[in-house]
């Protein structure tokens, strides 16, 4: 059975169908682990700073060369310079906003809390049109079109220029599901996403399944502990997809043979990150751990960063980028973990994964806080 805690974390980020919370909020909350003082070895700077509507959604920072694509939950979505943080546009929805941002570089898509998949091109509104359920994932642009995995196992495929509706899937759903961004990429010619504990291959042009890959099996008694999921950030190197279920697993997939390559227990609530040799994940107590991209093999862990309500990591260059629920950057060496540096923010939660556009370090917080990074 799994500690206690840890089940609440997981009962907080469920989507509620008539589920609750009774007990969680009596459960007394680990203090987190005191930073040391850090000596930077990685010398780095913030160059820029801006701002969007406050983060209360599973924010994904889309990044097309230079720019990056960005959203507030009151309905602000942007694309930015990375160099500068200047708005190359700025738009008002005026609707709140359940997931975003995806984007090809020139359309960026959202979905609203009213079940909308919104399409904006040039600083414009394209096109919008109703899912049938919430989505937490941001939409996929790709391909000139938009996919789009509601929280009911159901994926939409829409033309990008028009809105017109080209297929739709129906796969079976679960009683709960996570209240966070799930997994949805393309590899080559296939549209790959996560549908409950399975990593799944699907034909683009039609939404048929070519392959499925399971990660992690239900279990236990009752819905909350019978949840499984696949959750966002996840590592790509060419066909090779890394991703973690929920609380369960990390594994890795062959997208061209649809093959299961291997699976390692972890209990993690935030995705992954990686390169071609290592992955780098946290878990829900906030230890950070590395492993093989090859077979799994546990690398190295640290402590350091315990209770400190961690982000998905970024690799960039020779660190591992995580942020914390107090706005702080911790940069870790991916060799063995140490600390090269710590970088502050607005003081308010890390909300999105890290990202990196060109050589500029990307953050977003909770109170709507975007903040760029150099290395010096």
């Amino acid at each position: 059975m799994r500690p206690l805690s840890l089940r609440c974390v997981a009962l907080l980020a469920l989507v509620p169908a008539a589920l609750a919370l009774g007990g969680c909020g009596s459960v007394k909350k680990p203090e987190p682990a005191a930073l040391q003082p850090v000596t930077a070895l990685m010398a780095a700077s913030q160059s820029w700073s801006g701002r969007v509507g406050m983060v209360d959604f599973p924010l994904e920072v889309s990044v097309s060369g230079n720019t990056i694509g960005l959203a507030g939950g009151d309905g602000t979505v942007a694309l930015l310079d990375a160099q500068s943080g200047r708005d190359i546009w700025r738009v008002a929805l005026n609707t709140p906003i359940a997931a975003g941002v995806g984007s090809d570089g020139k359309t960026l898509a959202v979905v609203t809390k009213s079940n909308e998949v919104v399409a904006l091109q040039a600083g414009k509104e394209i096109w919008r049109s109703r899912l049938t359920a919430q989505a937490f994932t941001a939409p996929l642009v790709a391909g000139e079109r938009v996919f789009v995995l509601a929280a009911d196992r159901s994926i939409h495929a829409f033309d990008g220029q028009t809105g017109r509706k080209l297929w739709s899937q129906q796969r079976p759903s679960e009683p709960l599901v996570l209240r966070q961004s799930g997994v949805m990429l393309a590899v080559g010619n296939t549209l790959v996403l996560g549908l409950g504990g399975r990593l799944a291959g699907l034909d683009p042009s039609s939404g048929a399944i070519q392959w499925e890959a399971p990660l992690a099996s239900p279990r236990g008694i009752n819905d909350v502990e019978r949840l499984v999921d696949l959750v966002g950030r996840v590592s790509r190197d060419g066909d090779n997809v890394c991703v973690r279920a929920f609380q369960a697993s990390i594994g890795c997939v062959s997208a061209a043979r649809g093959k299961l390559l291997w699976t390692k227990p972890a209990h993690g609530v935030q995705g992954i990150h990686g390169d071609g040799q290592l992955l780098f994940g946290t878990e829900a107590d906030g230890t950070v751990l590395a492993w093989r991209r090859l077979d799994g093999e546990r690398v190295w862990s640290s402590e350091q960063l315990r209770y400190r309500g961690l982000s998905a990591p970024l690799v960039a260059g020779r660190s591992v980028v995580i942020g914390d629920a107090t706005g702080f950057l911790h940069l870790l060496s991916r060799e063995d973990g140490s600390l090269l540096n710590r970088l502050t923010t607005d003081g308010s939660a890390i909300a999105a994964a890290p990202v990196l556009a060109g050589n500029t370090l990307i953050a977003v917080t909770h109170n709507g806080g975007v903040f760029g990074f150099k290395p010096e």
